[in-house]
């Protein structure tokens, strides 16, 4: 694999942790994809809507997949290593050891993860403030972001978490410093999910105003006070402690880190499409809007110029594009939600066997099943009667109301493997649907998209790109790669 005249000099890691699961790749200097591996995390939910994981379990995790993917290499030939996460909270004493963000005391659990939405009173009182902030988050802050998260361990956890904790970083931040000693932050993360402002810096009267004066009076350094721009060098490189858990060579460059959507985003939003037929070849890249899609699904389109859009995240100045500003917004749950409607159903047992069966994933065996159920008619319209609404977990974009639960109407008495089926149709349409509402009120403020570019696990699903492609009014051409294309009409 690694032999041969005509390999490239060069070769880069690249180590992505998502909600369940850390993945690391090694790509050569074209880009090209030579190894990867994957490994599970752990995930604990102590009560309902507390989602918590374990930093030295992520760290684990990402030695484990990172020494697979190496294997074998002429590691002398590896020139980088990058980290993206997703925007979970990490929460470290003054001797960078884990605290817990639970009632048990278990500081294992030491993540508060991006989906937790314990922190529901602390986000309404920090709505209720107007502060101006607020404009850059689409108007209203979500529970999902880091401020109603600190909020909430300084009023539940003030002995146990708080007086004690000298270190709160962004999951990505983490993993930097993990690999370089340096704590220094990535302003994505800072910008997006902090309300730090890549123009002014931190708002001292944001904080002292919703009750976080702590952070003000330490000049930020629990948080961060020294950031850096998405893929610059930190320090001198890998430490040869991180070296040796990871399998590489000491002082290799590392990247300041990125959210995990954002890195997505970045990779689609900037890939080369000459010669592939989009309609967006030849125009700018803020025609495009990058979908990430997985247990959430994050909306990233790119602008010249601020837009403000009313229940879209941003406008972010450089969080994802040097340059450019970032409007993201979001389906709090999408594969997950997915996941739920069908491992509810009465009839998943079933599809299991029969998925088992053909040595196929329960998904690919739905799709084969709805070829079979549609007819003549396009499948798209088994669901004339059973329709869902998706927000069973709050919405973020652009109604950005985390109150609102979901719904299904047009439900019968039966509950065999075609009803099943066509539950996850509907179910994938809504999703999509809700795509749609994301674009129609981006447009309206002022972007102008042409294109759809999906990546993530739920791209790898042709019904998933088939039914955004159908509702949001493109073809559905799917590029079966790392990222797939989705050109609107």
């Amino acid at each position: 694999m690694f032999g041969g005249e005509q390999e490239p000099d060069n070769y880069y890691v690249g180590i992505d942790v998502g909600t369940g699961s850390v993945r690391a790749a090694v790509v050569d200097q074209r880009g090209v994809l030579v190894a990867y591996s994957e490994q599970p995390i752990k995930k604990w939910e102590p009560q309902f809507n507390h989602h918590e994981q374990s930093s030295e379990d992520i760290w684990a995790a990402c030695c484990v997949v990172t020494k697979k993917v190496v294997q074998g290499m002429d590691l002398s030939r590896i020139r980088g290593l990058g980290f993206d996460a997703t925007c979970s909270l990490v929460v470290l004493d003054k001797q960078f050891r884990p605290l817990p963000v639970n009632h048990e005391g278990d500081s294992r659990r030491n993540v508060i993860m991006w989906l937790d939405h314990r922190a529901v009173s602390q986000v309404h009182r920090i709505n209720e403030t107007k502060h101006s902030v607020l404009q850059y988050v689409g108007g209203v802050m979500s529970v999902e972001m880091q401020a109603p998260k600190l909020l909430w361990l300084k009023e539940n956890l003030k002995e146990t978490c708080w007086d004690k904790a000298r270190h709160f970083f962004d999951l990505p931040d983490f993993l930097s410093w993990k690999a370089t000693g340096v704590i220094a932050r990535s302003l994505c993360s800072l910008v997006c999910k902090w309300t730090y402002s890549a123009e002014k810096g931190w708002d001292d009267s944001f904080w002292k105003l919703i009750g976080l004066e702590d952070f003000v009076a330490d000049n930020y350094s629990k948080i961060g006070n020294q950031v850096l721009p998405p893929g610059a060098s930190l320090g001198s490189g890998l430490t040869p402690e991180a070296a040796k858990d990871l399998g590489l060579p000491t002082g290799i460059a590392v990247a300041a880190s990125l959210i995990d959507a954002h890195a997505g985003g970045l990779g689609v939003i900037g890939a080369d499409v000459r010669g592939n037929g989009l309609i967006c070849e030849g125009q700018p890249v803020t025609s495009r809007l990058a979908i990430i899609c997985g247990t959430s699904s994050c909306h990233m389109g790119i602008s010249k110029d601020p837009i403000f859009v009313p229940g879209i995240w941003g406008p972010y100045f450089s969080a994802m594009v040097p340059g450019f500003w970032l409007n993201e917004g979001g389906q709090s749950v999408t594969g997950k939600l997915i996941d739920h409607m069908v491992q509810g159903h009465a009839a998943f047992p079933e599809l299991q066997a029969k998925a088992t069966a053909r040595c196929q994933s329960v998904y690919a065996y739905l799709n084969s099943h709805l070829d079979l159920i549609k007819k003549a008619q396009p499948v798209g319209f088994l669901t004339v009667d059973l329709h869902v609404w998706p927000d069973f977990h709050g919405n973020r974009s652009p109604l950005a109301d985390l109150t609102l639960k979901g719904m299904v109407t047009g439900l019968k008495l039966s509950q065999d493997l075609d009803d099943l089926a066509i539950l996850y149709l509907a179910t994938v349409q809504a999703i999509a649907f809700g795509t749609r509402f994301i674009i129609e009120a981006m447009e309206a403020a002022g972007h102008s998209i042409s294109t759809l570019f999906l990546c993530g696990g739920l791209s790898k699903n042709p019904l998933f790109v088939q039914m955004h492609a159908d509702i949001t009014g493109g073809d559905g051409k799917n590029e079966q790669s790392w990222e797939s294309c989705v050109p609107k009409t």
